[in-house]
């Protein structure tokens, strides 16, 4: 096992406007479970692929253990990674498969048995062991993939986006699976993807990525309860968090005929204007003449357990995206093209900068 360390890593790709990763600094614990997790191009998978020597680092340095891997080859990096696609071999067995890479270090034909079978065991393949990847579904080929890895023993281990092939059920259970064997074997592990509900249920920490710089790493309730900046909160958290500027006068944010108070230490940072951030949880339909923001119903999801109210703040059809989400009682859901009214609680919001977008502490 061993720590992993970016210092300043920069990767920028021939022709491209922008870097694809920019000044990454991130420390990884060891035996810990990383997350790399943001929108598509964000930098994640080169970040990855830096760490397994796949991608040249332009500037910066990158680290396992106290080596410094920057300019490596991978075989030389004792990492272990599963791809998308798993990148099975077909013509051979599961049991070939998963010890193939044993065979190629002229690993002693006892002990690569052994490796196997104790891989196998670990991720309930033995029955498998003599079939070929293309009797196989795709969660169990996934499972060899993993078992390819786990019989290396390296010192990382490297998932670039493993279950996005996989049907949204087996997602659930293999994510479950997968976060349980990593906490077995102890071993570092830093893991892509682009679900936010993977990393937010895998991940002993989460590290958030935009634009191919690092917005923010923390444990996932931190994340959903203080995130850094506009991106994280708008990122974190399915359904998203409600984001609105407003104007603020005499300490209050006035949102559409509501008042919201500001804490007296955040209100002496905002010049004129806030961004409010409210979570669809933290809202609660209101009756009769309680003040409230009135918006007009413009869909509604029922989950069964829960329900959320997609919401515009006027009459009009949504175009691109409702002005506000609202989670509900399941057991009184509103009609389409009603009018309701909605109230925030205060304890529950969270203000940002309206020309940085970054958190304003006191909220």
């Amino acid at each position: 096992m061993a720590t992993v360390r970016y210092d300043e890593a920069t990767r920028i790709f021939p022709k491209a406007e922008r870097a694809a990763v920019d000044g990454l600094t991130l420390d990884i614990a060891d035996g810990e479970f990383l997350v790399l997790v943001g929108p598509s191009g964000c930098g994640k998978s080169t970040s990855l692929r830096m760490l397994a020597g796949l991608e040249d680092v332009d500037s910066g340095s990158v680290w396992i253990g106290d080596r410094d891997v920057t300019d490596l080859p991978p075989k030389l990096r004792d990492v272990a990674m599963v791809f998308q696609n798993y990148a099975l071999y077909p013509h051979m067995t599961v049991a070939e498969n998963i010890g193939f890479a044993l065979k190629l270090a002229h690993v002693p034909k006892a002990e690569i048995r052994n490796r196997v079978a104790e891989a196998a065991k670990m991720l309930d393949l033995e029955e498998y062991l003599g079939r070929k990847p293309r009797a196989l579904s795709g969660g169990q080929r996934q499972r060899v993939a993993m078992g390819r890895a786990i019989v290396r023993q390296p010192h990382v281990f490297l998932l670039d986006e493993p279950l996005s092939n996989l049907d949204a059920k087996l997602r659930v259970q293999t994510r479950t699976q997968i976060a349980s064997l990593q906490r077995r074997l102890g071993v570092t592990t830093v893991y892509v993807t682009h679900d936010q509900v993977e990393a937010m249920t895998m991940g002993d920490r989460v590290a958030v990525l935009d634009r191919g710089k690092l917005q923010q790493v923390d444990k996932p309730r931190v994340l959903f309860t203080h995130p850094a900046n506009m991106f994280v909160a708008g990122f974190i958290g399915s359904p998203a968090m409600n984001l609105q500027e407003v104007p603020v006068t005499d300490g209050r944010a006035q949102f559409n005929g509501y008042e919201v108070p500001l804490p007296r230490e955040a209100a002496g940072k905002v010049n004129g204007r806030v961004v409010l951030g409210f979570r669809p949880e933290s809202l609660e339909v209101v009756n009769g003449t309680e003040t409230g923001i009135e918006v007009t119903v413009q869909a509604v999801e029922e989950l069964g357990a829960d329900a959320y109210v997609y919401a515009s703040l006027n009459d009009t059809e949504l175009v691109k995206k409702p002005d506000i989400i609202a989670r509900i009682d399941p057991a009184a859901v509103p009609d389409k093209g009603s009018r309701i009214k909605l109230k925030i609680r205060p304890d529950r919001v969270h203000l940002f900068a309206a020309g940085t977008g970054e958190r304003l502490e006191a909220s």
